[in-house]
């Protein structure tokens, strides 16, 4: 049974910058699509292709602060460079993805890498903010860095295109990701005439975004920028393309329980919050120039 579509929503009008190096379009949570709804995704910031120009300031977010969840940046064009107050440091590329769990605190910044920010040129990234469950909100930090080059990569018949694996299984190909709770996350690039087709588990929450391109999927016609969310209804989920496009699929089975969530911190209740400011503020989340 193929998986029915809730709604697709269009491109948000405006939008809004995330330091000075992140121009983003916020899918959600915003008035329409809760937390609730798409967990255990809590937040979707699309940075649709634009040129920042060459600089030699580095624009990025400065040091902040993150304690219960995880964030998953995938990179399309352009370069992000990352240090975090565990040591972690690195660069992604296009094609890349770094997947952090800031769990029980980390301190986080990320900014144009250097020799892209010179030359300027096209930026196209994708953040995400994956939930944690309650019995792991305090998981030690982590971070896994996954290159283009080491996808589930999975071919399509027909010359219809190939699909990264990011995270879980796509027709029983999987990818590199750890995750606390069942997600699949899938980069597919589809060529003008291309088909997929694929499942997910009927009580996933699943969106689809499409990045670039126009797509008909499960008969619902979707264009470039628009965000298909689906039901609870169905596994099967097809997909064709009326242009080359890049398409970023996500499911995951919901984390059914409350979300206390305030700035850079999400927890279960208000107290859980509180002590996640008195944390910060006391230096207990370490140091990080």
């Amino acid at each position: 049974m193929k998986k029915q579509i809730e709604k697709i929503y269009s491109r948000p009008a405006r939008p809004g910058m995330v330091g000075d190096g992140f121009r983003v379009f916020n899918y959600f949570p915003n008035g329409q699509i809760t937390q609730q709804r798409v967990s255990p995704f809590l937040l979707m910031d699309f940075n649709a292709e634009y040129d920042f120009g060459p600089s030699d300031h580095l624009r990025g977010v400065d040091v902040h602060p993150h304690k219960g969840f995880e964030t998953v940046t995938i990179a399309y064009k352009g370069s992000v460079a990352h240090h975090d107050s565990t040591g972690n440091s690195g660069v992604i590329n296009p094609g890349d993805v770094q997947w952090m769990t800031a769990g029980a605190r980390i301190l986080h910044k990320e900014y144009h890498e250097k020799e892209f920010s010179k030359k300027g040129g096209p930026f196209e990234m994708i953040q995400l903010w994956v939930n944690l469950p309650a019995k792991n909100k305090l998981a030690d930090p982590q971070y896994q860095a996954i290159t283009a080059g080491q996808m589930g990569k999975v071919i399509l018949a027909d010359n219809s295109g190939s699909v990264n694996v990011i995270a879980g299984s796509f027709n029983e190909h999987k990818g590199p990701a750890t995750t606390f709770t069942p997600v699949n996350m899938f980069d597919i690039r589809l060529n003008n005439g291309g088909n997929l087709v694929t499942t997910v588990p009927v009580t996933h929450n699943t969106v689809l975004l499409v990045v670039e391109g126009e797509v008909t999927v499960n008969g619902g016609q979707a264009g470039q920028h628009d965000l298909v969310l689906f039901k609870n209804e169905g596994e099967e989920i097809s997909v064709s393309a009326d242009k080359d496009s890049v398409l970023l699929l996500l499911s995951g089975e919901p984390i059914n329980e409350p979300i206390a969530q305030y700035g850079p911190f999400v927890m279960n209740t208000q107290r859980e919050l509180q002590e996640a400011f008195q944390e910060f503020q006391s230096g207990k989340f370490g140091v990080l120039e």
